[in-house]
């Protein structure tokens, strides 16, 4: 994995990795293979450590585009 797109992933807020879950294109190499395994890991980590902001997220993310 670039060092780059590990750092991303490790320093990105629990709202800019949501965010970009829910509105990638389909294929977006940053959920495909090892990048992907580790993001979805990162990603439910922060939710996981604080489930209030995690929800409060999502709001403001909401589901339209």
């Amino acid at each position: 994995m670039d060092k780059n797109v590990k750092n991303w992933i490790d320093t990105a807020s629990y709202e800019t990795m949501l965010e970009r879950w829910r509105f990638a294109i389909s294929g977006d190499p940053m959920f495909q293979g090892e990048v992907g395994e580790y993001y979805a890991k990162v990603m439910f980590a922060k939710r996981v450590a604080n489930q209030e902001e995690a929800v409060q997220a999502s709001k403001n993310i909401g589901w339209d585009r």
